[in-house]
Formats: structure tokens, C-alpha cells, sequence
């Protein structure tokens, strides 16, 4: 762990589970209006590469996934998480065992949709013949004990400009994620970004990265509250990770009719 809380796993540890995040919109679903069992998938296999990735420290492909069975759907609206960690290490290939649950933020519940393995293969590039993967060991550290948002994703060709570095707009619309959905859970209401403080970003997020956004509230009000949200972005080497940015966001809580509406103790 950094001096700033933040879990870097050292080589040959045994990563934490990884959680990526995401907002079930319209365009995201079919006619239905439950999300696309295909981008369901998609993200399961992404975050399965994270988990991956941040094991071996070295590019990986899919190789197969176990029966899928999709219990329960996910709609619009939905917060939809995908959990993964890992469960068997061999030679050059790994299994991750990958939760997609789906959660009300406004009634509070949550479903598990589907869950599923995935086996992950090593591609190593430059590596001896006698290379292998470190096998699992015991998590040196646990879940985290506050109540902090943490949310991992990987920075892909459409979300970097020319010169191979991942857009501002994308990154603060990671931070903006991560502010509302910890600002939701906790009031039980539509929340709605009032204002964002001064963001400063300390360094540049190459393609490929994979990027971990730390979100907690620091202040509540009757009907707002303050975000303090942190984006760490570490390379596929494993160099440790760095802040790359902090910013501070203000939430709103709103009624049906867009209005400011009680929702914390003040």
C-alpha cells in the first residue's frame, strides 16, 4: 500500500479483488430496455484482463470463458459492477472468476446478474523460454475498510489523443462517475454535479494504462454533499502507481422535479 492508502501490489503478490463501474444508459440497451448482453460480456472480459494484467505484469488475451447464465437483467438507470479476482494460476494462463451485479442506487438492493470464469493467456513479449507466471499467493491486503468508491478501468485507443495520452474530458468523466455513485449510495436519491473545484493533473495517462479512481465524501449538507476524488494510473510494467489527479466535486440531491431535496444530516 502507497503512504496515501492507495493498494500497489508488489511482484509475485496476489492482487486484491478489482471492481470496474459503469451507468446503464439508453444506448446501452435493446428494445427491451435491459443492457445488451453482449456489452455485459465485454466488460466482464475487460476487467478480467485487469485482474490479469495487474497479476502477470504482461500483455494477455482471452483464451475461453465458462458458461454464462444470466440471471437476473440489468436496466436502465442500473449501476452495474464487475468484480474479478483471481482463482488458479498455471504456467502462462490464469482463470478469473468475474461477478456482474447489478444495483438499484436509489432502492438501495442489489442482484447478481451473472457470474462467470475466464481463462486469461500470457503473451510475453521478450521473455526466456523458462518464464512463467508468479502463482497465487495471499492477499497482503484486505478488502478496503472505509467507505470509499473504487473503481479500476483501462485506458483503450479511443479515449487518447495523438500523441498516445488519455483525454482530460475522460478522465473527469471517470472522476464524475465515481462522485455520483458514491454521492447516490448514500443519500438514496438522483444526484446531479452542482459544481467540480479546480482539478490538477500531475501527469500524463499513456494508452494502456490501467487507471484506479478513489471517490469519498469529505463534507454533506441538508441536500449536497462534497466528493473528494482521487485518479491513480499505473503502467502495464507495473511501475507504482501514480496521482495523477484530484479534484473536489459538490452533488446535489434533486426531487422529481429537479429541485434540491433533503437528503442528508446536515
Amino acid at each position: 500500500m502507497t503512504d496515501d492508502g492507495n493498494i500497489w501490489m508488489a511482484p509475485g503478490e496476489t492482487p486484491a479483488p478489482a471492481t470496474l463501474i459503469d451507468i446503464v444508459f439508453p444506448g446501452d440497451t435493446n428494445h427491451h430496455g435491459t443492457l445488451f448482453g453482449g456489452a455485459g460480456l465485454a466488460l466482464m472480459d475487460r476487467i478480467a484482463f485487469i485482474v490479469a494484467t495487474r497479476h502477470g505484469r504482461v500483455p494477455f488475451v482471452t483464451a475461453s470463458c465458462d458458461r454464462v447464465d444470466f440471471r437476473a437483467p440489468v436496466r436502465i438507470g442500473q449501476i452495474v459492477s464487475f468484480s474479478g479476482r483471481p482463482m488458479k494460476v498455471g504456467r502462462r494462463s490464469m482463470v478469473v472468476e468475474v461477478d456482474m451485479i447489478a444495483e438499484d442506487l436509489i432502492e438501495g438492493t442489489s442482484d447478481l446478474c451473472t457470474r462467470g470464469q475466464f481463462t486469461m493467456v500470457a503473451m510475453p513479449e521478450g521473455k526466456e523460454g523458462g518464464w512463467s507466471l508468479p502463482a497465487l499467493a495471499p492477499a497482503a491486503i484486505g478488502p478496503p475498510k472505509d467507505d470509499a468508491v473504487r473503481m479500476v478501468d483501462i485506458v483503450f485507443p479511443d479515449q487518447a489523443n495523438s500523441f498516445g495520452a488519455m483525454f482530460g474530458g475522460d478522465a473527469l468523466s471517470q472522476m464524475t462517475k465515481a462522485a455520483f455513485v458514491v454521492a447516490t449510495r448514500a443519500s438514496r436519491k438522483t444526484t446531479v454535479l452542482a459544481s467540480c473545484q479546480r482539478i490538477d493533473f500531475k501527469h500524463r495517462i499513456t494508452l494502456g494504462s490501467i487507471i484506479e479512481i478513489v471517490a469519498r465524501i469529505v463534507r454533506t449538507g441538508r441536500s449536497s454533499t462534497t466528493v473528494e476524488v482521487e485518479l491513480w494510473s499505473e503502467d502495464l510494467k507495473g511501475a507504482k502507481p501514480a496521482l495523477t489527479a484530484r479534484g473536489v466535486f459538490v452533488m446535489v440531491a434533486v426531487d422529481r422535479d429537479n429541485r434540491p431535496a433533503p437528503a442528508f444530516a446536515a
